[in-house]
């Protein structure tokens, strides 16, 4: 007994010693739960962490470990995303249900393990299954490490972070299966903090507001927790100055507006330099899809910054005088060619595997979907990493093509329908480790369905060396590439009618999700995985998995409506 003992405390011991010598240990526990929450006039049941809407924010310096016990008092499986997390070595804790675990069933808790690295600046957690991030969200704080600071040449006194969310006046998870709308359930206003603002119906007495003293600068970290959209973002009368973006500097840039795709997170610098009164910090969503849809949601969402010592009750706050339109995609192009990385990169240029992704919309029988080389993800029976990290065969087939079937103009006008045809499956992308890679997405328009798409990769950042215009060439659009100081994300837009390259080295070994982060596009297929075999080493080789991993079982179908006549898996998938 002595002996187990003492063997226990070295082994603890080491343990602390090494987190000590990596960074610092925080512990939080997350308790899911159905609440009531009244906004827009009516009341809305939605499940929510620790009964907040946004949810907690985590707060943690580079290098450090979090252990986040999560508790479902729900009604339906959940799992928790660490969005932009690399989770080096670990992808049982990275989250996406049916790609690396399985839900956490009603009445059970899993505690994930989340391992910062070298992420810097703010990052996010979600709900990873089905639509359950729409209350299931909030943000991650990482600040430098310690005796570091801040390398952009603006110092702040203060921070402020800011989430964008969406509200639906009933259950989004239950109505998603009525829907047979291309653009999905609408929702019916966006919020700032979990409110919807001013200009919003019952909504005045709640407007989120954030009180600033003249002079001082203050570092705004803002999340895109929306489901389905891109949003402007102004302040009235203020300048803005970008400094980084999904945990990662940025060349800092002023701009008197930002644009913030799904699932991206912003680190943006204001100064309180105006005269004293009240401002309105306002957000409206930047819509690239077919303009004769007008059903979109055109809520003019606001906050307001309330100088320290105003009177709130005596004046009107003022209103931006330049807000981008709804339909302003050029606004948004040109926000994006400024970012570049705050330092020079190291990337990748000795590339041995080339992909060119197309992102359709399309047609499978009476259904809608959405493709990746004309193929539409189906979930298996069992999580992807567990058949791979087991060995299990039938669950998944390692063919996804580097390539579309066939190739025409992606951007036509009108592209037919039957131009190309689609299919479901479960087909992942096989990359040996350190694998040098270039991955072209190009948006294509069959059904006129071309549209920003936020094209997210699980376990990594990568580098976005080019954008552009109409089809891509194959010949002359890599040499605009940058290979100098692009912009590393983990989430970029591939915009309407346009073509996105990305580069990255696979040097986290695991299995780990691409997908475009509009949840409606999620949901019908827009994602596929990539599997990063082990280095040889035991420092690049897939951890050992943890004990009591939820377990998997038939997945529900609380949202999801089945294609019984799919020639390949009869399986669930939401429309």
């Amino acid at each position: 007994m002595v002996a187990v003992s003492w063997c226990f405390i070295a082994t603890l011991l080491s343990w602390t010693l090494l987190c000590l010598a990596e960074g610092k240990v925080h512990y939080y526990d997350f308790h899911l739960r159905e609440k009531n929450f009244t906004k827009l006039c009516t009341t809305t049941n939605m499940l929510v962490v620790n009964d907040q809407f946004p949810g907690p924010t985590i707060y943690v310096q580079k290098g450090d470990t979090v252990f986040v016990n999560v508790f479902n008092h729900g009604f339906y499986g959940v799992t928790i995303h660490w969005h932009g997390v690399k989770q080096p070595r670990n992808p049982w804790m990275d989250g996406p249900a049916y790609i690396t675990q399985c839900p956490i069933k009603p009445g059970m808790n899993f505690t994930y393990e989340v391992k910062f690295s070298d992420e810097e600046g703010t990052l996010w957690w979600h709900a990873h299954s089905d639509w359950a991030r729409v209350g299931v969200h909030g943000a991650i704080v990482i600040y430098p490490e310690e005796g570091t600071t801040y390398p952009y040449p603006i110092r702040h006194d203060a921070e402020e972070v800011i989430v964008f969310g969406a509200w639906y006046t009933y259950d989004v998870n239950w109505v998603v299966i009525e829907s047979d709308n291309r653009y999905g359930p609408g929702s019916d206003s966006f919020t700032i903090n979990g409110q919807p603002g001013d200009f919003c119906p019952c909504s005045k007495e709640t407007t989120y507001r954030w009180e600033v003293e003249h002079g001082k600068t203050y570092l705004l970290r803002m999340v895109n927790a929306a489901l389905n959209a891109e949003l402007f973002f102004v302040i009235a009368g203020h300048n803005l100055t970008v400094v980084g973006m999904d945990g990662a500097y940025l060349k800092p840039f002023d701009t008197n507006y930002v644009v913030i795709e799904a699932g991206q997170t912003m680190d943006v610098l204001v100064t309180a330099n105006q005269s004293s009164g009240l401002y309105y910090m306002a957000t409206r969503q930047c819509f690239t899809g077919e303009a004769s849809f007008t059903s979109l949601d055109k809520a003019n969402v606001t906050a307001i910054l309330q100088y320290n010592g105003s009177d709130s009750s005596s004046s009107l706050p003022y209103f931006p005088t330049y807000f981008p339109d709804f339909y302003d995609i050029y606004a948004a192009m040109s926000f994006r060619s400024k970012l570049k990385s705050l330092y020079g990169q190291d990337v990748p240029t000795n590339i041995t595997t080339r992909m060119f992704i197309a992102a359709n919309l399309q047609q499978y029988h009476s259904d809608f979907i959405s493709t990746l080389n004309n193929i539409s993800w189906v979930n298996p029976d069992i999580d992807v990493l567990q058949a791979y990290y087991n060995n299990m065969s039938g669950f998944y087939s390692d063919d996804f093509p580097d390539n579309p079937p066939t190739f025409y103009d992606f951007v036509g006008f009108d592209v037919g329908l039957n131009t190309t045809q689609g299919e479901v499956g479960t087909k992942v992308k096989v990359l040996k480790y350190d694998e040098e890679v270039e991955m072209v997405f190009q948006s294509a328009n069959i059904l006129n369905g071309s549209m920003d798409h936020p094209m997210h990769l699980h376990g990594y950042s990568f580098y976005v060396v080019g954008s552009g215009e109409g089809d891509f060439d194959f010949d002359e659009d890599p040499k605009t590439y940058n290979l100098v100081d692009p912009p590393k994300l983990n989430t970029a837009t591939l915009q309407k009618s346009g073509w996105l390259a990305i580069r990255f080295k696979a040097s986290n070994p695991g299995v780990w999700l691409w997908h475009c982060h509009l949840d409606r596009h999620l949901s019908w297929g827009m994602n596929y995985v990539i599997i990063v075999k082990n280095g040889g080493t035991p420092e690049t080789t897939i951890r050992e998995p943890p004990k009591l991993m939820p377990v998997c079982e038939e997945k529900t179908s609380n949202n999801l409506k089945r294609l019984n006549d799919s020639p390949v898996y009869s399986e669930s998938k939401s429309i």
